[in-house]
């Protein structure tokens, strides 16, 4: 096993003498990287974003933006980065840099004043630029950027996406200039580095045993070594994307004894469309799983823009979210709208359980120690009428004070079936059985949505806190069961 490093804009790094809690946000700036920011330490601002070559989609490899305040830097082992540094080409020594693309449109169109955000939003874009099906609808130009051919305020003529910057946030220039630029933007040239290094395939994960003084962070090669570990250290911290353990490192000061990343294992990572089921690996990122299924499971669809920002998809997993087991956990609702069971592995084998049956109390949950998620399942077929409602304070990158999601089988004008997953109401996510039998059987009418949506606003223990209060949340429940019916009314088969 080799000592542990980093590439970092093209040059190869040891990540010693570094603790194992040490962020990349930490090691970057201690080398003297100073671009990349520190500004809220929780993955909410983006000051701290930058690349990781990953594995693609579209192509053999992605130049995907992360929260750099979040995740160790032992989890980056043998992995490559770029910085905003890294973006700019030096053409010959002692010539200044030539500003990339990114980098020029926001100079030229005054997308930075004071200039501290500046650098993440500019690893954001430039995450966006080199996205491979946006590439194939850019256009070159500056009028790229006037929205002549009648596209939304969030997506530009040039396929940029401005969900792209959504965890990134600025205090004094205005998003205006700073989305003039991202719609200016054109496709990236043909001796584009970065461009080109996307026809590569990505650093292959290694085998990474990092270890300062009494701590460790381990990542092994197979999720039977794992596993194993995982019996001799039960008390070991589990990561795949660290949105959830960087922030109780930085804001809480938490550190373990052990951490075992099981982000890059193949096994974890797997996505099957079977006949009878979907497999979600415990381990792709929420933007993988997005982009794979590309629509085909539409709840998921409707969820994803909804689950923090782009930056913590980027790292964010379904594993990750439901082994944290809280009650305000954006995905269990709608898994447990979509009757989603989990496989959980030990040592000794592998067995299937229902999430109804998975949350037993506050961040409590029947695995058993040693053992971890594996995938997730969602039976075939689905629900032909879904909807996800996220009430929160901001329309996107905020906790959600009520999540509730809808899976209903209408047919001939009748409920057949109705599956309702709630969260923000209760210890645990929660399914609203009683509201599920006030539906099921009965016409699909305005009297049967107006006495379930009553039924539903009694589920749950919502409780008072600085989010809502607990008649907020019940009248949300119920709200949201009578949106869902005027959405859908016209769309359903009589």
């Amino acid at each position: 096993m080799t000592a542990a490093r980093i590439t970092v804009n093209g040059k190869e790094a040891p990540i010693a003498p570094a603790a194992p809690h040490t962020t990349v946000l930490d090691f970057l700036r201690e080398r003297g990287l100073t671009g990349t920011k520190e500004g809220c330490a929780e993955g909410e601002c983006g000051a701290c974003s930058i690349l990781v070559a990953r594995p693609g989609v579209n192509k053999p490899t992605d130049w995907v933006p992360v929260n750099a305040c979040l995740v160790p830097v032992a989890a980056l082992d043998g992995q490559e980065v770029v910085t905003s540094e890294g973006l700019a080409t030096v053409e010959a020594p002692g010539t200044p840099p030539v500003l990339h693309p990114v980098q020029e449109e926001m100079a030229v169109r005054g997308g930075s004043q004071c200039g501290y955000c500046t650098p993440g939003f500019i690893c954001s874009m430039a995450g966006e630029y080199y996205r491979p099906d946006r590439c194939a609808h850019a256009e070159q130009g500056p009028d790229a950027a006037e929205g002549a051919d009648g596209t939304d305020a969030e997506h530009g003529p040039n396929g940029f996406d401005l969900h792209a910057l959504s965890g990134n946030l600025c205090r004094c220039t205005g998003y205006r200039p700073i989305r003039d630029a991202a719609f200016a933007v054109g496709a990236p040239t043909d001796d584009d580095p970065l461009a080109r290094r996307r026809e590569e395939a990505p650093p292959a994960p290694v085998a990474t045993e990092y270890r300062q003084d009494d701590s460790a962070f381990v990542r092994k090669g197979t999720l039977a070594e794992t596993l194993r570990l995982l019996r001799e250290r039960p008390d070991a911290v589990v990561v795949a994307g660290s949105t959830d353990w960087g922030v109780e490192v930085n804001i809480r000061s938490r550190r373990a004894d052990c951490v075992v990343a099981v982000d890059r294992l193949p096994e974890l990572r797997e996505l099957r469309v079977e006949s009878d089921h979907v497999e979600i690996g415990a381990a792709l990122t929420l933007t993988e799983i997005e982009r794979r299924l590309d629509g085909t499971v539409p709840l998921l669809a409707q969820l994803f823009p909804q689950f923090a920002s782009r930056l913590i998809r980027n790292g964010a997993t379904l594993g990750g979210n439901l082994g944290t087991g809280s009650p305000i956990g954006d995905s269990p609702p709608v898994l447990l709208a979509l009757e989603a069971s989990l496989v959980l592995a030990d040592a000794d084998g592998e067995r299937e359980v229902p999430l109804a049956e998975y949350f037993t109390g506050y961040r409590q949950s029947v695995r058993r120690p040693g053992e971890l998620i594996r995938a997730v399942r969602l039976p075939l077929p689905l629900a032909p009428v879904t909807a996800f409602h996220k009430i929160a304070k901001r329309r996107f990158d905020d906790i959600s004070s009520v999540a509730v999601a809808f899976a209903l089988d209408v047919e001939g004008g009748t409920v057949r079936k109705a599956r309702i997953g709630l969260g923000g109401v209760a210890a645990t996510p929660v399914r609203a059985l009683a509201t599920e039998a006030a539906l099921e059987g009965r016409p699909w009418t305005t009297e049967t949505a107006e006495a379930a949506a009553e039924v539903l606003r009694g589920e749950g223990t919502p409780m008072s806190d600085h989010r809502a209060s607990a008649g907020y949340r019940a009248a949300m429940l119920g709200q949201s069961l009578l949106k869902l019916y005027a959405q859908t009314t016209e769309a359903v088969p009589s």
